[in-house]
């Protein structure tokens, strides 16, 4: 909860993968409160009436699991409005003369992004999804210290980068700073 609000206000998209994480780790304690206390709320150096937050922020993440029937796989609604706000954002850069960073930024990473939502099978809404799909993938592929691709490794590079400066223009965006 804590690294969560943390996270949405200063990079959206590790806000993302963070989000994906922690339905990771839900999905993986069995939507068990007591375990999720026991492995991981317990482990935060925080006072207790915080600790009681961070508890019931897991809870209500559980409840949300179960009513939107999420319980083996997918993404909780909210976390999926967050990216399909990032598409709209990034669908709006692509038309604008004024991003011509992002352009750049999108026609370099394009090859690897076509790459992912082919592989996606139909699985995934929108490229920007994709993109986080192969994020999310090589985030996970490191923390097994299993070995990425010199290819992969460079595609990925490519996104890894237009993730960033979209998140950037997400933020400036936010705060009003620029205009669609």
């Amino acid at each position: 909860m804590i690294i969560a609000k943390t996270k949405r206000r200063e990079n959206i998209a590790e806000y993302v993968l963070y989000m994906w994480q922690i339905e990771d780790l839900i999905r993986a304690h069995n939507f068990d409160i007591e375990k999720i206390s026991k492995n991981i709320i317990d482990k935060f150096d925080q006072p207790q009436p915080v600790k009681n937050e961070i508890r019931n922020w897991y809870e209500g993440l559980i409840d949300l699991f179960k009513e939107e029937g999420i319980e083996n796989t997918g993404h909780l609604q909210f976390v999926q409005n967050t990216v399909n706000e990032l598409n709209d954002l990034h669908l709006h850069l692509l038309k604008s003369p004024e991003h011509l960073d992002y352009i750049d930024a999108y026609n370099q990473a394009r090859d690897g992004i076509i790459e992912l939502t082919n592989k996606s099978k139909g699985n995934v809404e929108n490229e920007i999804e994709a993109c986080f799909n192969g994020l999310y993938g090589i985030l996970v592929l490191r923390l097994q210290q299993k070995t990425i691709s010199p290819s992969t490794a460079e595609a990925m590079g490519q996104i890894s980068k237009l993730i960033a400066l979209l998140s950037r223009k997400f933020k400036l965006y936010e705060e009003g700073r620029i205009e669609l």
